[in-house]
């Protein structure tokens, strides 16, 4: 994501770098970059060129504090105004409301193929999650099957254990024959659904409506009807990040006939372009309110102008990294887990019960992309998640005593070790020796604070260990990241708090 922009500003700022002083001279080429940058990102022409000319002021109208270079100092500049021109307006909160008494209604609307089913389904995730129980209606009566698809969709965030928010399904069947030939069919299934939600008790109702196109009158009275007849607290537009400009052009149709209030962006992990994110905003009034980052039912993110900033500008994005390694990692065991590296007695179980909780937080090369400077490192390499799948089973191809202490591995048991796993027996020589080294680094590392751990993480890799050449990092510098779940993950702060700390 944002390749292309990130690509454009970097140019800007080496542009700066070695300059004395931010001039008027100095700044047009640098400003330039930046507007060819925004415009190959597809950001709209209007947005583009106020962007620009509120930076160009900005840079013009500030003195280079004496401890950063005009180049750093511009950056600066860059990332205020990316957070300013993407930031919801003052008193609109993150997330979905809470009304009392319930349920807070949540209408979705977008084209059709826009991903808005699907995330119906990562919505009502995010919610259970944070302990609210959800009815999810399909009131998409006008595509075959689409009522079996979300039940199906809801099933699988469905959890029935004690203790676990609800997760229910509101769809009928039988309504869709009759859509189309009697006027406000999926009004009433919409009306139901909230009567059905009020019985319940449940604290968000989320309707599925049907896809559209922004130019059908019908069909867009028809999501007029459902407003006026459910009064949803929120109405959530989706939208495909990577069809740009024209999701901006959608948004700009459907909000002008729903007033809707905030926008889902999908498929956020795909595009390169990411103009959309910047201009949508701007160009309708309504506030991103969340990201599509993955086709797991998990990969929905509350949308952060700071933290996406700090992607287009390459300074990454630990604070995310830190919460999505606090969701699948306990304090107890990252707590546990740091005093093992402290002492060295780090095992292949431990290493694999951390692979499969990193594993679990998504995609590898799209969480090493939020350490900053990573991302544009990784743009050209292939990172084979499958992999990992061939090191858990050298690992299980292991006794217990061999993943506790790998230094038993002599040839014979590294040949017995390889047919189990059916791999090369130079497989299971690389496996461990990296681990081995990775344990003692850890060790080594465990007093660092996260720049020296990322300093040492370098030389590591410089060194031929874990991570060297062009396949990317390995499996044991991906397991070693886990240790950012534990307590000095806590003094991480956000980019917008680093330009203030070096400022001062």
């Amino acid at each position: 994501m944002f390749e292309r922009l990130s690509e454009g500003f970097s140019s800007a700022f080496r542009r700066l770098s070695g300059k004395g002083v931010i001039s008027d001279s100095n700044i047009a080429e640098a400003m330039g970059d930046i507007r060819t940058a925004l415009l190959e990102a597809d950001v709209q022409l209007e947005v583009a060129e106020e962007f620009v000319a509120e930076a160009r002021k900005d840079a013009l109208g500030r003195d280079v504090t004496k401890s950063l270079q005009p180049g750093q100092e511009f950056i600066g500049i860059v990332h205020d105004r990316l957070v300013a021109m993407m930031s919801p307006p003052a008193g609109i909160e993150p997330g979905i409301m809470r009304v009392s008494p319930g349920p807070t209604v949540v209408m979705l609307c977008g084209l059709q193929g826009s991903g808005k089913t699907t995330t119906c389904g990562k919505l009502a995730a995010y919610l259970k999650k944070r302990g609210r129980s959800v009815m999810v209606a399909a009131a998409d009566l006008q595509r075959p099957a689409a009522v079996d698809q979300l039940r199906t969709v809801v099933e699988q965030v469905r959890d029935d254990s004690p203790g676990s928010a609800r997760v229910m399904f509101y769809g009928e069947a039988d309504k869709v024959a009759a859509y189309g030939k009697a006027v406000g069919v999926a009004v009433d299934v919409c009306r139901r659904a909230l009567d059905s939600a009020r019985r319940e008790g449940v604290d968000v109702l989320i309707l599925d409506t049907a896809g559209r196109l922004h130019v059908n009158d019908a069909l867009m009275d028809e999501l007029q009807h459902v407003q006026r007849a459910t009064q949803p607290h929120h109405i959530l537009l989706v939208l495909d990040a990577m069809t740009g400009q024209d999701a901006v052009n959608s948004a700009k149709a459907f909000h002008a006939r729903l007033a809707v209030d905030g926008i889902v962006l999908t498929k956020f992990d795909s595009d390169t372009r990411g103009g959309a994110a910047i201009s949508v905003l701007r160009v309708t009034g309504a506030p991103i309110r969340f990201i599509g980052v993955g086709e797991r039912l998990d990969a929905l993110e509350e949308f952060h102008p700071e933290r996406i900033a700090g992607r287009i500008l390459g300074m990454g994005d630990v604070v995310s990294l830190v919460e999505k390694a606090r969701e699948e990692v306990s304090e107890e065991d990252a707590e546990k887990m740091a005093e093992k590296m402290a002492k060295g007695t780090l095992s292949l179980d431990d290493f694999l019960k951390q692979m499969r909780s990193l594993r679990r937080m998504g995609p590898m090369k799209q969480l090493l992309g939020l350490l900053p400077g990573v991302g544009s490192a990784l743009k050209d390499v292939q990172i084979d998640d499958k992999q990992l799948d061939r090191v858990e089973g050298i690992v299980h191809s292991m006794t217990p005593e061999e993943r506790r202490r790998t230094d038993l591995i002599n040839n014979s048991r590294r040949r017995r070790i390889a047919q189990g796993a059916g791999v090369a027996q130079d497989e299971v020589s690389k496996l461990t020796k990296q681990f081995e080294a990775v344990s003692k680094i850890s060790k080594q590392m465990a007093g660092m604070g996260l720049f020296g751990q990322m300093k040492a993480m370098k030389e590591m890799q410089a060194a031929g260990q874990p991570g060297a050449g062009g396949a990317g990092p390995s499996e044991a510098d991906l397991a070693r990241m886990m240790g950012m779940g534990g307590r000095k993950s806590t003094h991480m702060t956000s980019p917008k708090a680093k330009f203030k700390q070096r400022k001062k």
